[in-house]
């Protein structure tokens, strides 16, 4: 990493705003030579390695992450490095699960940190400005197998009185709405361990209660688009990289052309957040094709968005209308809670000073940053924007 001038990092290029962007040189981390080494309750892999690609091997070993992404195709480096979550009451982002990072610097030193070190709390989300991130050790459990199913039209009132319980209803679960309408939902995936934790009895109750029905055939998150691409759903067990990611490896994900934006909220203000959302709701609409929740745990990573909060994550994937886009986000990050944080991947407006005040390590980070990179090498128009 000697060679000279600016330059970025570069992952499975998952993301919407210019935070790999440079006018240097850009880095592939997929290039880089393949590592993947399975030990008794952890597995070491390359920074650029694709969790679609990781998991299958870990399951044919008997073993399994405790998480994963909706989406299969990113890279387990860029995921980290940008606070990436899952689903899960009980299960942090997918960055909690490191336990060991190794980083070169731009200098071309390289630095190995383990959890509980006191740097390595700092280094793990990093946004890509510390260094290239060579190889990750992750967590890992025995081998685990998911039923998927789609709840369909659940009123909003009876799912925010009963919050809790809808999110602890699976393993992983995730709330779709397009607000078309302002009173009901459009969707509850929920992606349950074998043998489930909840009753069939206990659920049924809670989907009566919600005014929710089962759907009785496979669903995609955005109305009329073919669920080809989706994982497998009507109750059918499958192997948990199968099911917890909301599309498969061998489909391109999504709808195509779209903008993402995300914020991530202390669980206490979950409620207040999706009453502010659904008040724009008329502003929303027109420009959304799908708005999801989901829920974490928090971690003591400084830079991740569920830093030291059990968290629920608002994501909405826009139309491909920039402009549009950035003009309503402002008004969005406005009615929010003043506890919001935005995904480091995705588009967001708040001003740096916002940025830095809901993160309360960011001077640590940035001290961090400058020991690594003290001659800024790393440095990009969003990290300097950001107060980096």
């Amino acid at each position: 990493m000697t060679h000279p001038g600016p330059k970025r990092l570069l992952g499975s290029r998952h993301s919407f705003n210019t935070i790999a962007d440079t006018d240097g040189t850009l880095i592939c981390l997929d290039l880089m030579p393949p590592v993947l080494e399975v030990h008794r309750d952890s597995v070491t892999v390359a920074g650029g390695m694709r969790y679609g690609d990781l998991a299958p091997t870990l399951h044919q070993q008997g073993l399994a992450l405790g998480n994963l992404a909706s989406l299969p195709h990113i890279s387990v480096a860029g995921a980290v490095s940008t606070g990436t979550h899952g689903s899960g009451d009980q299960i942090g982002t997918l960055a909690s699960a490191v336990r060991t990072l190794t980083i070169m610097a731009p200098d071309g030193t390289t630095h190995t940190l383990h959890r509980g070190e006191p740097d390595f709390d700092g280094a793990v989300v990093s946004l890509g400005s510390l260094g290239a991130i060579l190889t990750l050790e992750l967590d890992v459990e025995p081998t685990y197998e998911i039923a998927q199913t789609v709840l369909e039209q659940p009123r909003w009132e009876a799912v925010l009185e009963n919050f809790d319980d809808v999110t602890r209803l699976g393993r992983s679960v995730s709330i779709f709405t397009t607000w078309s309408r302002t009173d009901v939902a459009d969707q509850i995936w929920v992606k349950s361990a074998v043998p489930a934790q909840v009753t069939q009895a206990e659920s049924d109750d809670l989907v009566e209660l919600l005014g929710a029905r089962p759907a009785t055939e496979k669903r995609h998150p955005l109305p009329g688009v073919s669920a080809e691409s989706c994982s497998e759903q009507g109750g059918i067990p499958g192997p948990w990289y199968d099911r917890l990611p909301h599309f498969q490896l061998g489909f391109t994900p999504s709808a195509g052309a779209e903008l993402q934006t995300e914020y991530l909220v202390p669980r206490r203000d979950a409620a207040a957040a999706l009453e502010a959302i659904r008040g724009l709701a008329t502003q929303i609409r027109p420009l959304l094709l799908a708005n999801e929740l989901r829920t974490m745990s928090g971690d003591r990573l400084w830079l991740s968005p569920a830093h030291e909060e059990d968290t629920v994550g608002f994501h909405f994937t826009w139309r491909p209308d920039q402009a549009a886009v950035t003009a309503l986000l402002p008004r969005l990050e406005e009615a929010l809670p003043a506890s919001a944080r935005p995904h480091w991947g995705k588009l967001f407006t708040f001003p740096a000073k916002e940025v830095r005040s809901r993160f309360p390590r960011w001077d640590d980070f940035a001290g961090l940053r400058g020991r690594f990179d003290p001659e800024g090498a790393l440095r990009n128009d969003f990290l300097a924007s950001m107060g980096l």
